[in-house]
């Protein structure tokens, strides 16, 4: 079914569940915004937010009107390309840390409400030891909701 999880195939080790997740990421509670890596390739990755009412960022954006703040959206495409590099670049168990350096061409086009599956695709532009370029694409379905090309700094912890 589109959407869900690969579970079988020769990727089908990569495909992260939380356990593996928290493995691979320093983020935690509550800024862990990845709930699920549905698939890696070499070069692209597609993760899965499950944005639940429950999330602390609700109670201020916006009261009455609960909309997922874009630079969170940025943020969980980060934590999924921070993965990506992670498999990519053969970082697992090594103590290097994905950084933010540079966030380029955002654009914001739809909301994201509790009770949404947000789908999060991020790839390799350039792909350094180093310094990574990425592209990102937030969607629920067929619609986008955010778009973004970001640079990472690739450093010991």
């Amino acid at each position: 079914m589109a959407g869900e999880p690969e579970t079988g195939g020769a990727d089908a080790d990569l495909v992260y569940d939380i356990p593996k997740i928290l493995a691979a990421l320093p983020h935690r509670y509550p800024m862990l915004l990845v709930d699920r890596v549905a698939s890696v390739g070499e070069d692209e990755i597609h993760a899965v937010k499950a944005v639940s009412f429950n999330e602390g960022f609700f109670q201020g954006h916006f009261p009455g009107r609960p909309i997922m703040p874009g630079v969170l959206q940025i943020e969980a495409l980060a934590q999924a390309a921070g993965i990506l590099a992670i498999e990519s670049l053969g970082l697992a168990g090594t103590g290097k840390l994905v950084y933010f350096m540079a966030i380029e061409e955002a654009k914001f086009r739809n909301p994201v409400e509790p009770g949404h599956l947000l789908d999060l695709r991020a790839g390799f532009v350039q792909k350094r030891s180093r310094v990574c370029k990425f592209w990102g694409k937030a969607s629920i379905g067929d619609k986008t909701t955010c778009e973004v090309n970001f640079t990472a700094m690739i450093a010991d912890s």
